[in-house]
């Protein structure tokens, strides 16, 4: 993989942070602090194995983990919209930021493990 779609995959997993910490701290007080916090984590756990991946010459395992993460996110963001802590339209936002990112990691691991 290129170093400009390594760069794209960690870059929109940060966007992605962004967004959701401008989501997560107008959840109601009753998810903010364990869904919006969980959500939080996990993106940036993701963010975390995503850059260790970046710098690991063994990345198989890393990116399991990261598909591992997306779909726990997918699953925490339809958990935030079912409970009417985030739009239609803002989860509908994040479901397609995941899928990309998703997508990316999938590329990467089909691109193989070695190389920078």
């Amino acid at each position: 993989m290129k170093k400009e779609e390594e760069l794209v995959i960690i870059t929109k997993t940060y966007d992605l942070i962004l967004w959701s910490c401008n989501h997560t701290g107008r959840f109601p007080r009753q998810h903010r602090f364990v869904l919006g916090e969980r959500l939080e984590r996990t993106l940036y756990d993701l963010l975390e194995t995503l850059i260790q991946a970046k710098y690991s010459r063994e990345r198989t395992p890393l990116l399991n983990d990261a598909n591992l993460k997306l779909e726990i996110l997918r699953f925490q963001m339809r958990l935030a919209k079912d409970l009417q802590c985030l739009q239609v339209k803002s989860y509908a936002f994040a479901a397609k930021q995941i899928d990309e990112i998703g997508k990316l990691v999938g590329g990467w691991l089909r691109s193989g493990k070695t190389g920078r």
